[in-house]
This record gives C-alpha cells, sequence and structure tokens, in this order.
C-alpha cells in the first residue's frame, strides 16, 4: 500500500491504506498499542514509499527537477532502501505482537462478508481517470480538463458514488503552491546552516526538523542552497522522508490519514506523543538503513 504513493502520490495511498485499515484491522477492535504501532508504520512508510519514483511524492518533486534526479536515480538511491526498511519494520511489529494479531476476531454479530455493490466498470473509469493524471501530471492545463471531466462522471454515476472531499487536498495543494511562492525568503538563513552540516548530519538534522515541518518544506529550501554537493542531496532528501511520520503535520498526507483513523483511538483522538511513540522505530529502521547504505 505505501509504495503506491510513488505511483498515485502519498495521499491517494495514505487514504487507500486508511480505508482498509478500518475495514480490515481496526474494526477487530486491537489494543491501543497495537493501533499506535500500525499508525506508526502507516506514516513513515507512506512518507518513504513515495520514494521509488521521482514524480508523486512532494519532497521528491520539489528537488527532482533542480536535481535532474529521474526514477531510475530514485530506485537506485532511495527506493530498494525504502522497500527493505519497510519489510524489516513490518516484520518486527508483527514479531512483537503476533499473539495479539493471532487471537484477533471480528465481533459476534459482525457479518462475516459483505457483497461490493460497485459496479467493476465504476471503478474501472475511476482508475483511468488516475492513471491518466499521473501521466499528465505535468501539464496543468490536461490535469484541470481531467478533473472538470471526473467532476461531470461523478455527477452523473452519482447513484453509486460516494460524496467528494475536496477540503483536504485543496489545502494541500495551496500549501505546497505557497512554500513555492514565498520559500525563496527562507534562503538567506537556511543557505549557511544547511552548507555548514556534513551529510550525517544533514540527514538526522533533516529528520528530526520534518517532525516540525512539512517534509517538502525541508527538501525545498535544501533546492535554494547553491553548490550543494551529491552527497548532501541525497542525505537531506533522506532525512527528510524518514521522518515523515513522527507527527501529523510531518508529511501533507498524514492528515487525511488522521481523519479517516481518529474515531478508532478513543474520545481524545490521536495522541501525539503515542504517534511519535509508534512512529520511532520505523523512522530509526529507516534512517540507519539509508545511513549504512550510502
Amino acid at each position: 500500500g505505501p509504495i503506491l504513493g510513488s505511483l498515485i502520490t502519498e495521499t491517494a495511498a495514505m487514504t487507500i491504506c486508511a480505508l482498509l485499515l478500518v475495514s480490515k484491522f481496526f474494526r477487530l477492535q486491537p489494543s491501543m498499542p497495537l493501533r499506535y504501532a500500525t499508525l506508526g508504520l502507516l506514516f513513515v512508510h507512506v512518507s518513504i514509499g513515495g520514494t521509488l519514483t521521482h514524480f508523486a511524492a512532494p519532497p521528491v518533486v520539489m528537488v527532482a527537477g533542480t536535481w535532474g534526479w529521474d526514477t531510475l536515480f530514485m530506485l537506485q538511491h532511495f527506493g530498494w532502501k525504502s522497500v527493505l526498511s519497510i519489510l524489516i519494520a513490518n516484520t518486527a511489529v508483527f514479531l512483537v505482537f503476533r499473539k495479539e494479531l493471532a487471537s484477533l476476531r471480528a465481533p459476534d454479530s459482525e457479518p462475516g462478508s459483505q457483497q461490493n455493490g460497485t459496479p467493476a466498470s465504476l471503478i474501472a473509469a475511476h482508475l483511468i481517470f488516475m492513471g491518466f493524471v499521473v501521466y499528465v501530471a505535468h501539464y496543468a492545463a490536461m490535469v484541470v480538463l481531467a478533473f472538470m471531466f471526473f467532476l461531470a462522471f461523478v455527477a452523473a454515476t452519482r447513484r453509486n458514488q460516494e460524496d467528494l472531499s475536496l477540503r483536504g487536498p485543496v489545502l494541500v495543494g495551496f500549501f505546497l503552491a505557497g512554500l513555492v511562492i514565498h520559500g525563496r525568503c527562507q534562503q538567506w538563513w537556511i543557505e549557511p546552516v544547511l552548507t555548514s552540516l556534513n551529510p550525517t548530519e544533514l540527514l538526522l538534522g533533516a529528520t528530526v526538523l520534518t517532525a516540525f515541518n512539512d517534509n517538502a518544506a525541508i527538501t525545498y529550501l535544501a533546492s535554494l542552497v547553491p553548490g550543494f554537493t551529491d552527497a548532501a542531496k541525497l542525505a537531506v532528501v533522506a532525512g527528510a522522508v524518514a521522518g515523515g511520520g513522527l507527527t501529523v503535520i510531518a508529511n501533507a498526507p498524514n492528515p487525511a490519514g488522521q481523519s479517516i483513523l481518529q474515531s478508532h483511538f478513543g474520545t481524545n483522538g490521536i495522541e501525539p506523543l503515542k504517534l511519535l511513540l509508534g512512529a520511532l522505530m520505523p523512522t530509526v529502521v529507516c534512517v540507519l538503513i539509508f545511513l549504512l547504505t550510502t
């Protein structure tokens, strides 16, 4: 699921994974530690799962054009490391909670299975729209045209559609637009800070800073620094994506996952400290793999 972020954007991957967790996992009423461990895996792995290509994840898109990175480059320097991190962290959580996972059962009052009433043709149409937008993602006029056709399609098939929620995507879009417009105003202080750090310090520093800023902001500001070495570029992007699950604000898709899942975390919703603890292990795994393989 998180690796889909390299194809259909991280926000779409987050939404799909969160909805699957609601229907297949959280309805089984796991313990709260397992819920936060699962949430930490989701947030961290969606953040690093977008690094297999150069065109989908915002923190990568912000630098790929400026630094000349393509999909092959991303696969060689980030993609396989991200997949390895995902496999290791998921296996570790499975081993820790294996007894509880084996004991989970659906409530007796819940039907064993439900038929999906969505027509296959409708699902195929959504996939076609999504694939077309990914293909023409760098041509704004084509994206807007496809979106207008999609809105008309949803209106015509409203009987089999869920209501569209555009608030989250629009806010993310405004954030990224504002970052591009106003980011250069931060160059005066970010340049001396970043150039004074070695690659290891950059990776660790970017991981920590990302917890308090969106990771796309970190990579965009790094792209404004002239004369950045190749090692420094790799380090700052690695740190930015590794820290993308530590807080809700660390990665743009996290609020989408929060809105879908927060009702399963008690009356207070998702608590920041518990999220940090749940995301700490997969974050450390990712950081260590990037450090040891660079």
